[in-house]
């Protein structure tokens, strides 16, 4: 437990200074805002982008870990998604919402445990996870938010529309741009792969800063209903999806004990600031979601530790 603290509070300090920041009025009011968007149109394009082009296909083809951990992530934000709708809440609030119970924060969180408690080994299955996480899980609630926000209901049309709007996508047109490196053969330059890194390595702490940023704003009190949906999905991505994942992993797909511990660690990782971005990038209300990023982020350091003691 001391060891999964020890790597959650860099996540505190850079939302705590981005709440400081906030509260002195160091950053304009506009911040929060121009923040998000440098993640989302430049730090997260390029994060996607040099971690798919760099990735050896050879080694992270393995399709049985992939169809538990995929699986695992879609079913526990299809849970979160599900109550979120059946709250009346918007298609598009819905599918940010869900997002949480199911986009683990493998990069700040997810490296460091599974290698602390798997050794370097697993550095294949955490890129595995960050792959499905941001390519699979995270393109999908772009097109469920995109198909939630056009007015269109005629289903040629509409899909036409949508289709459109994800093209012009940063995010994904940087993640399907990248596929073509492995699939080819082909390098990134080094001096290309060197401006990726420095770009890419921008995001998550500019995410988490813009986070505070948020909290540091006056905003009415969370609601009844908004506190429960929070507890809701904390518990989708702390408990059901690695119990999800320990299921698939066992009972379907027959996975190696090294494997199904890896799956079921970063199954059960804290939500990542991929709602957060979503919900300020569309301008959608990003309230739920911060909560569930910092109280996933402090409970997993419990849950974690539980995990590894029965599992290991």
């Amino acid at each position: 437990m001391l060891a999964a603290l020890q790597i959650v509070s860099p996540i505190f300090a850079l939302i705590f200074v981005g709440w400081l920041a906030g509260k002195t009025a160091i950053l304009g009011p506009h911040a929060t805002a121009e923040i998000n968007r440098f993640v989302v149109w430049l730090a997260l394009p390029a994060l996607l982008f040099n971690v798919i082009a760099g990735s050896d296909w050879n080694d992270l083809w393995q399709p049985d870990f992939i169809a538990a951990y995929t699986a695992s992530a879609a079913l526990s934000m299809a849970a979160g998604l599900a109550v979120s709708f059946w709250r009346n809440r918007h298609l598009a609030d819905a599918a940010i919402e869900g997002l949480n119970a199911g986009y683990a924060n493998i990069g700040f969180v997810g490296f460091p445990i599974v290698l602390l408690a798997l050794g370097p080994d697993a550095l294949v299955p955490a890129t595995i996870g960050s792959i499905i996480t941001m390519c699979v899980i995270f393109a999908a609630a772009i097109v469920l938010v995109e198909a939630g926000l056009q007015a269109e209901r005629q289903p040629l049309r509409l899909v036409l529309k949508v289709g459109a709007t994800l093209i012009r996508n940063p995010i994904l047109m940087a993640s399907a741009t990248a596929f073509v490196f492995p699939v080819t053969g082909m390098v990134v330059p080094a001096p290309a792969k060197t401006f990726l890194t420095l770009l890419g390595n921008a995001a998550a702490p500019c995410a988490l800063v813009a986070l505070g940023l948020f909290l540091a704003a006056r905003k009415p009190a969370n609601g009844r209903a908004s506190q429960a949906m929070t507890v809701f999905l904390i518990l989708c991505k702390l408990v059901l999806q690695p119990a999800l994942a320990w299921l698939l992993a066992v009972h379907v797909f027959g996975l190696s004990s090294f494997a199904t511990l890896a799956v079921v660690l970063l199954a059960a990782l804290p939500a990542g600031t991929g709602s957060f971005m979503l919900a300020e990038f569309y301008k959608r209300d990003p309230q739920v979601s911060s909560h569930v990023i910092i109280f996933s982020t402090l409970a997993s350091t419990v849950t974690l530790a539980i995990i590894l003691a029965v599992m290991a």
